[in-house]
């Protein structure tokens, strides 16, 4: 060491200390950068993203390596140091060399490399790997045995390195990865993406058309009101049935009704035939389920039935559809007939409307975890059959029920303003 120039040595402890950024750099960026841009910039054959997977299919090797380069030129470091400090001040020098070599070290081979890293891990990483993937091939017997021993002292304690690829993210993390995406994905996309992923969430009862507004074709009326009742229809697909809708017969469509009726064969008999057969969906169905259910039976309309086989209502695929992306028609009034606005800015409410439609077209946020109505929700807070007059506070609406009849409410009347008033 004292044949050895005091500029050589100083040369090789700035080398030691820019190679210890290098390594520390490569740990962050290669730890801290994004897996799933990584897989895609893979497909698309990016050239440095291919070295950098290839590298993290073994974290631990790649730990191994950058660790055993990193410790190796930090001791090297250490040792120059103490001789400079020997050579220029003596035994004294040794202290201060600890202490400066220390805060060097702490902050331009650590803390600054690290923290570009960790803001730029592509940057760093692609380059590096480079480099570490040679490292990888010359090192490769040191790695296997330091490596060897370290799982050797996990397996001891019961840790065994798991072969596994870039880890799952559940359902509220995906929520929360659209949520964050920002401009990347446009905002009205990323409802319709937080959409399918709450389609499990809700079930067909949410969203069928309830059993007294099912509007279909009895073939106990008269030919004649059957050919008005078809060339005035608003709707594609129609079940036929006997007396009531629990005797439903099938589902026809009205261009095969319609084109009976060109040709002057529309009879009954004819219609019962080309009906095709109903579909039956149980109630509690998830709305991801039944969207695969009507894609598998080429469906679009199916009947909800209850656990006794009553039917409960109707369920398209339009309707499903409309969960994800909304509604198909941009004309509020002309979809939601429940909802009548008033001159004071409140709003009359048919107690039969379905809630989350309401929401939906509304912007509301009445709550949907319990009743689907508005009867329903009414009669659960109020816990009673209540009478005209009543007002209650529900989800910081105020409602006032206007009209009821029989054992329930008619019609109510919300004060949607002074939700947002009192919310501000």
């Amino acid at each position: 060491m004292d044949d050895i120039s005091l500029g050589l040595l100083i040369s090789v402890l700035v080398a030691s200390i820019v190679l210890s950024a290098f390594f520390s750099a490569s740990e962050t960026a290669m730890m801290s950068i994004n897996r799933y841009r990584l897989r895609h910039l893979t497909q698309a054959n990016h050239r440095g993203a291919k070295l950098v997977s290839t590298l993290l299919e073994r974290p631990d090797r790649l730990i191994g390596l950058i660790l055993l380069g990193n410790n190796f030129v930090n001791i090297l470091a250490s040792a120059v140091a103490t001789v400079i400090a020997l050579r220029v001040l003596g035994e004294a020098g040794i202290a201060v060399a600890s202490g400066l070599l220390t805060l060097v070290i702490l902050i331009f081979a650590e803390v600054t490399p690290k923290t570009l890293a960790v803001l730029h891990p592509e940057r760093i990483a692609f380059p590096v790997s480079y480099v570490l993937i040679v490292l990888m091939k010359l090192l490769r017997p040191v790695v296997w045995v330091t490596n060897g021993i370290a799982n050797t002292l996990l397996r001891l304690f019961g840790i065994t390195r798991q072969e596994e690829g870039m880890q799952q993210l559940s359902r509220e993390e995906l929520r929360t990865v659209v949520n964050e995406a920002g401009a990347l994905i446009p905002r009205r996309h990323q409802r319709m993406l937080l959409s399918i992923l709450d389609l499990e969430k809700v079930t067909v009862e949410d969203i069928m058309v309830p059993r007294n507004d099912i509007i279909g074709i009895d073939v106990d009326n008269s030919l004649d009101d059957i050919i008005e009742f078809l060339t005035t229809s608003q709707h594609t697909r129609l079940p036929i049935y006997k007396e009531n809708i629990d005797h439903v017969i099938g589902i026809v469509h009205l261009r095969n009704a319609l084109h009976l009726l060109g040709k002057g064969e529309l009879t009954k008999e004819s219609l019962q035939e080309i009906a095709r057969e109903p579909y039956f969906v149980p109630e509690g169905t998830p709305l991801n389920t039944q969207l695969l259910n009507f894609q598998r039976q080429k469906r679009r309309i199916g009947m909800v039935v209850d656990e006794y086989g009553d039917i409960m209502g109707l369920a398209t695929l339009e309707d499903i559809l409309e969960e994800i992306v909304g509604e198909f028609t941009t004309d509020t009034a002309a979809t939601l007939r429940d909802v009548l606005q008033q001159e004071d800015g409140t709003y009359l409410v048919d107690g039969g409307a379905y809630i989350r439609e309401i929401n939906r077209m509304m912007h509301w946020e009445l709550p949907t975890d319990g009743p689907k109505t508005i009867n329903g929700l009414m009669l659960e807070h109020l816990e009673s059959i209540p009478v005209a007059g009543t007002s209650v506070l529900i989800a910081g609406y105020p409602i006032d029920i206007m009209q009821t009849t029989g054992n329930a409410v008619k019609t109510v009347r919300i004060h949607a303003d002074l939700r947002k008033t009192s919310t501000e």
